[in-house]
């Protein structure tokens, strides 16, 4: 049987399934000898692994050798067929259907040429070349201008190349529960911190020596350390501005200081510390 048809048990259940499926879709089949609608199913699944060639990796598995598998992928009844996409099940059906509903179901599952694109930009991505990644997410979205999170990588790329307006412009056009993601929602704090004025910080810091109350000049100085990834000199800058002047920019200090901690996430030790702060400067 060719390599994209492959008896799977707790041996090579981690290479096949959970990390093959990074790669491309896994469909998996729980079968047992006993059972007869899976000895219909099974050349069924067989026959289409071989037609598609690659676009999925078909992993048999007897459920009865492997309980364990079965019972965490809550194989209740077999045949039992299970479709798995980085790592966790995305669609699954019981029972021995005829091979025109199998086929649709593995239709649904293999991802569109725009969603190959997109992941092969992410690897791109992920090894730093931003300028690449971002011509070959621009190939996914002619392929697919729906493709959310192609536009969502995209707009990680645009922050990373530091093109702004494009990526103001790019999220404009991103779905409202797209907008709702915690990745994007990083990404708008990101944008909002790039976007800030560009006054030398060597002038800001001389401004508050010479007037400690130049709060806007510390709240710029806030953003620049931000850019810079300096954290923790940004937090004192905002800290102090509440001190001096809780409504200062219609609440400007408190609201940076959010945003900050949005972007580092509630498990930074940075935040639990500011955000203690934070609570002692405001009650």
């Amino acid at each position: 049987m060719p390599a994209h048809s492959i008896d799977v048990g707790s041996a090579n259940f981690r290479d096949v399934v959970l990390e093959g499926s990074k790669q491309g879709p896994v469909i998996i089949d729980f079968w047992a000898p006993w059972c007869g609608p899976c000895q219909v199913l099974r050349p069924i699944l067989e026959k289409l692994a071989a037609e598609y060639a690659g676009k999925f990796t078909l992993a048999k598995i007897n459920s009865d050798e492997n309980q364990e598998i079965a019972a965490e992928f809550g194989v209740r009844g077999i045949p039992a067929v299970k479709a798995v996409v980085d790592g966790r099940m995305v669609a699954e059906f019981t029972g021995a259907l005829p091979e025109s509903q199998v086929r649709a179901f593995i239709e649904r599952v293999i991802p569109s040429p725009s969603e190959l694109a997109r992941k092969h930009a992410r690897t791109v991505m992920e090894s730093g070349q931003h300028s690449e990644a971002l011509a070959l997410l621009e190939q996914a979205l002619a392929l697919d201008s729906r493709n959310e999170a192609a536009k969502v990588d995209k707009l990680e790329t645009l922050v990373a190349l530091d093109r702004i307006a494009e990526a103001n412009a790019l999220l404009d056009t991103l779905d409202l529960l797209t907008l709702d993601e915690p990745r994007v929602a990083t990404l708008k704090a990101q944008i909002g911190f790039s976007a800030s004025g560009s006054e030398d910080p060597a002038a800001l810091v001389a401004r508050i020596e010479k007037n400690a109350d130049d709060l806007a000049a510390r709240l710029e100085l806030a953003r620049h350390h931000v850019r810079a990834q300096a954290f923790e000199p940004a937090l004192q800058q905002l800290l102090e501005i509440i001190r001096r002047d809780r409504k200062f920019g219609d609440d400007a200090g408190r609201r940076t200081m959010l945003e900050i901690f949005h972007l580092l996430g509630t498990d930074s030790e940075l935040v639990g510390k500011y955000r203690r702060m934070l609570a002692s400067a405001l009650y």
